[in-house]
């Protein structure tokens, strides 16, 4: 097993159940903690029959995601790959359904290890490491899903979700009508230069037109979708109005397409050829121009995540396809095309292994630590702000009100050009929301200062939310309570409210953000991922799931939660708070299942730090 930072850990092809996580997650192995989850369900994917020429690792994977993940068939699940198909499917091919895994929700997945995977362990130097994985003769699932590969043809995820899944011919032939609901969600995103919106401009007698095409990552930058792109490649032999990237996915493969010749090829026909490197897949190189249309063989195609800024009037359209079909639209002058209708060769030579850049580049320092060692920081790095334990109360200002159907972490913060920040948690929570909203750093920080002044100056405190505290003041009189005394026992902060937050990235600093900004609660109809909520939980933040006596509530909102911290301490898993809404109270109630003991004592502590700082006596 592996647990890595990366939502994108999975090695299941390989025999290895790979979960991505949180850094918390992570740095609590260092502590020599375990890793606690409730035992999760197990869904067979039973593969049968053999692929068609021309399909390639990412049509599997996007035909699955649009079957599973809006119905959440298999949302936080262990999938396990069985079935005779397997045997058809190069270890390659494995390795680009199986990060793709991530995307169909799953918490993981694990495959079925044949003499395939073997000598894929023997190339790699390390056959001491294989297991033979099968399931028994009866084998019990909670569910399953069977798929015919030999029906699998060209797909392609269109904006903003891998989801959104369509034949690739189906929407060659009808993408008038349905690149109509794609700018209806466009003008959802961007409620100002709406003129910017111009798909229908990329249908040119009847063929859709694509801008720009990359092959990049885990998923697309893998050695055999490579080699056969460029089988096709080699056709090309004149202008391409379509630009082309390929990032090979590691030194070793780049190393290993240059001793084919096939880095010369593809230059020849017009690719840029670039480093091992997932920028394109989370916006950080290849941004498009604007109103572009870029089809691309990486993991995600959420809405901005390759840098566009549609605040700043730049809207640009990703969508997913397989490397194969993205090499056969290049050949086709930039429109699309299925790889199934090209006669190209597509034998591949096999993988030689070469770990000589890993050896001279990659410093391994395992088990020769030198504490003398000075750890040099450079300016833009900061220490982690104290973190407060929860208080008894908590007054929270409604900062943001969110009513997509999934709010992903590239949402909740930005990537790209914020990943020169993630070890500066001031600079980079400026980000937070940026792109889905802008005001939502304002509201944080007004309510920063607001608990500053009640811990300073409570006096002035009651002028500026007069409204506010003359309702509450009305409703503890009820209970005999002082509202003077009551407020030394409260924090002021805030909470953000969504339908289904935290699809994508495992990373936590889509909550830490929120916490350093004074964020204290999250309410959710559910929780995109299992890593979300607890990453969430990691650092102090409440994860509030709505019940049938939940309240609408309302960015301006401000929200009392009385006896917060008992509650958590006792177990509770129900919360009564009162909206307060321009003076007027209203009464509602959320749910908070599922914390463990050790979860409950970290939003107790204020966040992980804390808690580990006190259980380790630092």
């Amino acid at each position: 097993m592996i647990l890595g930072s990366d939502s994108h850990t999975r090695y299941g092809a390989l025999g290895t159940m790979g979960v991505g996580e949180g850094g918390p997650e992570i740095a609590k192995q260092l502590l020599g903690e375990t890793y606690d989850l409730k035992y999760p369900e197990v869904v067979c994917v039973y593969l049968t029959g053999s692929l068609r020429m021309g399909v390639g690792p990412h049509d599997a994977a996007i035909a699955i995601i649009g079957r599973v993940f809006k119905e959440g068939f298999v949302k936080n699940s262990i999938m396990e790959f069985t079935g005779p198909g397997i045997r058809n499917l190069s270890v390659d091919f494995r390795n680009g359904i199986d990060v793709m895994t991530t995307e169909m929700s799953a918490l993981s997945s694990i495959w079925i290890t044949d003499e395939l995977v073997h000598n894929y362990y023997k190339v790699h130097n390390r056959e001491q490491d294989f297991k033979a994985l099968k399931p028994g003769n009866i084998a019990y699932y909670d569910r399953a899903i069977k798929v015919d590969l030999s029906k699998i043809e060209p797909m392609i995820a269109l904006p903003f979700h891998p989801s959104n899944a369509y034949k690739l011919n189906d929407f060659i032939q009808n993408a008038p009508d349905i690149i109509d609901s794609i700018e209806m969600e466009s003008r959802k995103i961007v409620k100002k230069n709406i003129e910017n919106i111009q798909l229908h401009d990329h249908i040119e007698k009847g063929r859709f037109r694509v801008d720009q095409g990359i092959i990049a990552g885990c998923s697309g930058g893998i050695y055999e979708n490579i080699v056969e792109a460029s089988a096709i490649l080699e056709k090309v032999e004149q202008y391409q109005s379509m630009s082309f990237s390929v990032y090979p996915g590691s030194m070793p493969i780049f190393q290993a397409i240059s001793r084919l010749g096939l880095v010369q090829k593809l230059i020849k026909a017009g690719v840029v050829v670039k480093t091992a490197f997932c920028g394109p897949c989370f916006g950080s190189g290849d941004t498009p121009s604007n109103s572009a249309f870029s089809i691309r063989h990486t993991t995600r195609n959420f809405e901005n995540r390759e840098g566009s800024k549609p605040d700043e009037g730049q809207l640009t359209f990703v969508a997913l396809m397989d490397a194969r079909s993205i090499a056969a639209t290049y050949l086709n002058n930039g429109f699309l095309k299925s790889a199934m209708e090209i006669d190209y060769d597509n034998s591949i030579k096999p993988y030689e292994f070469d770990d000589s850049s890993y050896r001279t580049r990659v410093f391994n320092n395992i088990g020769k630590s030198n504490p003398d060692e000075k750890l040099i920081m450079g300016p833009n790095i900061a220490e982690w702000p104290e973190m407060p334990a929860l208080p008894d109360n908590l007054l929270l200002s409604v900062a943001s009100v969110i009513s997509d159907p999934v709010t992903t972490t590239d949402e909740l913060i930005p990537s790209g050009e914020t990943s020169s920040y993630r070890s500066n948690p001031f600079r980079l929570a400026e980000f937070t929301l940026s792109r889905k909203d802008p005001g939502y750093v304002k509201r944080t920080k007004t309510a920063a200062e607001l608990d500053k002044m009640l811990m300073e100056k409570p006096k002035d405190l009651m002028n500026i939310l007069k409204m506010e505290m003359d309702a509450l003041s009305s409703e503890l009189k009820i209970s005999g309570e002082s509202l003077t005394e009551t407020l030394k026992k409260t924090r002021i902060g805030s909470l953000i409210s969504a339908v289904k937050p935290g699809d994508g990235s495992a990373r936590e600093q889509a909550a830490s953000c929120q916490k350093v900004l004074s964020g204290w609660v999250n309410i959710a109809r559910e929780y995109a991922t299992a890593r979300y909520r607890s990453n969430l939980i990691n650092w102090g933040i409440l994860p509030f799931v709505t019940t049938a006596r939940s309240i609408e509530i309302q960015t301006g909102d401000y929200m009392w939660v009385p006896g917060i911290r008992e509650i958590i301490k006792n177990g509770g898993v129900k919360v009564e708070t009162l909206v307060i809404r321009k003076g007027v109270i209203l009464r509602s109630e959320y749910g908070l299942p599922d914390l463990s003991k050790d979860q409950r004592e970290i939003i107790l502590e204020g966040c992980q730090i804390n808690y580990y700082r006190k259980k380790l006596g630092m």
